[in-house]
């Protein structure tokens, strides 16, 4: 199942700055593991915030709510996703 996911990441201005590094740095690792693993194939970052744009491609809502929890920054992140189908007028279908 494909999602496209936009996730905002709101971390609050006071916190800890050797906190906020450690949960950026797992973050981009969990991130990058996840890619790797082919469940992430897009990420894009939305120019001018710290926000991005994703499409996931995984087995059920399910997997797709425990994989975005598990990101260490979710605590942080506004996050929306929308279900995605093939579209009748697609070429490559």
């Amino acid at each position: 199942m494909l999602f496209h996911v936009r996730m905002e990441v709101r971390i609050p201005h006071d916190m800890d700055a050797e906190v906020k590094a450690d949960i950026v740095a797992r973050e981009k690792a969990f991130a990058q593991e996840v890619q790797r693993s082919g469940r992430w194939p897009h990420l894009w970052r939305v120019v001018g915030e710290y926000a991005n744009i994703s499409i996931f491609d995984v087995e059920s809502n399910d997997a797709l709510h425990e994989l975005l929890s598990g990101l260490p920054l979710f605590p942080y992140m506004d996050i929306a996703v929308t279900p995605l189908a093939k579209h009748p007028s697609d070429v490559n279908a």
